[in-house]
């Protein structure tokens, strides 16, 4: 007996919030990983439209967007008596992804003090910097735009048990962050990681077509 089962071991895709004040609240490994994920890529250009000269220039990187639906199901967990899945269902779940879009209560709270008293300037709180973990070559700071919840079955106190859940995300640059912000730091590491790939693409494509090449001009 080697061990080995024959099936790869699966990475498992997350979404993790970067907040000291919540920080269990804010992770969220996937159950199952989606079975598609679509990427949009739009180009930031430094000129406008058909300006002389301007028409290559860059002004940063692209604009780039996720849409990934992603599946919560508690059968697994009611199936062997999980206590939280019996009582609750898939709730807690959801709420953890629901926490991306909400400034800390205890932040608020205090927040709404200060104003009344008159001590501060009130700045509108931060929500957490968001991780989209996507395997080990993409780990991307992004800002989570929508969340769709298509509740499917629910259990007798109408706690959900299956949902649907639809995420759009935009990913955070060093521009949107600052390059030496954490996320502008992880953001570039990405970049340097793509342009690594990038080379060695074009190098095997390079290699393909010069094989071609050389195998047709011996056919000839």
């Amino acid at each position: 007996m080697t061990g080995f089962s024959g099936s790869p071991r699966l990475t498992k895709g997350a979404l993790i919030g970067l907040d000291v004040l919540k920080p269990l609240a804010s992770v969220i490994v996937f159950q199952y990983n989606p079975e598609k994920v679509t990427r949009t890529l739009r180009a930031r250009t430094g000129g406008g439209d058909g300006a002389e000269g301007e028409a290559l220039r860059l002004s940063g990187p692209p604009e780039e967007t996720f849409d990934l639906a992603i599946e919560i199901d508690a059968t697994d967990q009611l199936a062997v008596g999980d206590s939280v899945a019996g009582e609750l269902g898939i709730a807690p779940q959801l709420a953890s992804l629901e926490m991306m879009f909400y400034p800390a209560s205890g932040l608020v709270i205090a927040n709404e003090a200060l104003a009344l008293a008159g001590l501060v300037e009130v700045v509108p709180p931060e929500a957490p910097l968001a991780l989209l973990v996507w395997g080990p070559t993409r780990i991307l700071p992004v800002r989570i735009t929508s969340i769709s919840v298509a509740e499917e079955a629910y259990d007798p106190s109408l706690n959900p048990i299956q949902a649907k859940v639809t995420l759009g995300v935009r990913v955070l640059t060093y521009d949107d962050l600052g390059l030496l912000s954490v996320g502008g730091g992880l953001f570039m590491v990405h970049q340097v990681a793509k342009e690594a790939m990038a080379n060695l693409g074009s190098a095997l494509s390079f290699s393909a077509t010069t094989t071609v090449g050389a195998g047709a001009t011996a056919g000839g």
